[in-house]
């Protein structure tokens, strides 16, 4: 291995999303930088904040039957029985939600929590309140798809909070997606949660923290046998 390809691999890949801010970054940071010495220290730091809220790690993802992996990086901040938002077309009964409060220092890329086929993508604009609050799940700007797993209809709901303004979405419905794949980001500080069919047994605690990708949130009972592990 070379020292290129030695530098190369510890370095955390940038998700493309983040190239156009970044480059605004920099650019507002030399205009500081012009007028004052200690605003362009500001603004390169403000730069460094942006590339790091933009990174895209390589996560090793858990794969075994009836495993519902986090979506999203952060921490646990509700765990119940909720109805499920009406777009989502889930039904009108009350479903377990496991929900992942996300701030500005977490990874935004957003992972799919099982293995499936979008069956719906629906998006409904609203407010911008606090994310960690309940009345996010309701009056906030929210896009959510619906998976179409083994298990049940497994509904993932991105919602932008007090800073995120954008929600942006990288499948399509039909499109089928592994457990671990990327399948959105949210600009700034959100949340995402997660609506399980019945027989789910929910395995974090709330104020547990997750990582998209990588921590189980829940299983059917059989998720532990001839557990292996995929690299993305």
């Amino acid at each position: 291995m070379t020292l290129i390809e030695s530098v190369r691999k510890q370095i955390t890949p940038i998700h493309p999303e983040g190239y156009v801010f970044i480059a605004l970054f920099a650019g507002v940071a030399l205009v500081l930088g012009w007028i004052s010495a200690p605003l362009g220290w500001i603004g390169a730091l403000l730069t460094l904040w942006c590339a790091y809220f933009f990174r895209d790690p390589a996560r090793v993802t858990p794969v075994a039957e009836g495993l519902i992996i986090s979506p999203a990086d952060g921490v646990i901040c509700s765990i119940g029985q909720f109805q499920p938002p009406p777009e989502l077309g889930l039904g009108m009964d009350p479903m377990m939600r496991v929900c992942v409060f996300m701030n500005v220092f977490d990874v935004h890329v957003n992972r799919a929590p099982v293995t499936g086929r979008i069956s719906r993508i629906a998006y409904k604009p609203g407010l911008f309140l606090n994310a960690d609050l309940d009345k996010a799940s309701e009056d906030n700007e929210r896009s959510g798809l619906v998976i179409e797993s083994r298990h049940g209809r497994v509904g993932v709901v991105q919602i932008a909070g007090l800073v995120a303004r954008r929600i942006v979405s990288f499948v399509q419905e039909g499109q089928s997606l592994g457990v671990g794949d990327r399948f959105g980001l949210i600009r700034f500080g959100s949340r995402v949660d997660i609506y399980l069919p019945a027989g789910a047994r929910v395995l974090v605690g709330l104020g547990a923290r997750a990582i998209a990708g990588e921590t189980v949130l829940a299983d059917y009972g059989d998720g532990g046998a001839d557990r292996h592990f995929k690299v993305g």
